[in-house]
């Protein structure tokens, strides 16, 4: 199995399928993700923030629209297809990972989402926030 055939399937798994307890299956003990929240999470960190995302959608489809390898590394461009839990509508979240495999095992993984937009579409932003902001609005 490639390191790509292993990313697709931790996407499958961990956010399609819901299977948390498989985040130990695909990282190591030691594994950092970063990019997700303000600090590296580690497979137990990883789980928890999964768990709370799982309870604001149902991700339904994972599309790799990009992908590059090289030795040891997959990184990927994606788009996460979902339905929103609190609202009913679509979501869809635009984002990248990098990813470092030793043995079939993510050992170092860097991302990077966009909640913003993630937020807007849940309801939980104003519509155009970025925009807001840039232009000295205050939220809240």
């Amino acid at each position: 199995m490639s390191n790509l055939d292993i990313l697709r399937n931790w996407y499958d798994r961990v956010w399609v399928d819901g299977d948390l307890e498989s985040v130990d299956t695909f990282f190591t003990p030691d594994t950092e993700a970063q990019g997700m929240m303000e600090f590296a999470m580690g497979p137990d960190d990883f789980k928890a923030v999964a768990a709370a995302v799982h309870e604001t959608i149902e991700v339904v489809k994972i599309s790799f629209d990009r992908v590059v390898e090289a030795d040891n590394w997959v990184w990927a461009q994606m788009s996460a297809h979902a339905q929103a839990r609190l609202v009913d509508k679509d979501v869809v979240v635009a984002g990248q990972v990098m990813c470092r495999f030793d043995n079939g095992k993510i050992v170092e993984a860097y991302n990077q989402f966009d909640f913003l937009s993630f937020f807007e579409q849940l309801g939980l932003l104003p519509e155009h926030t970025l925009a807001l902001c840039l232009a000295g609005e205050t939220l809240g």
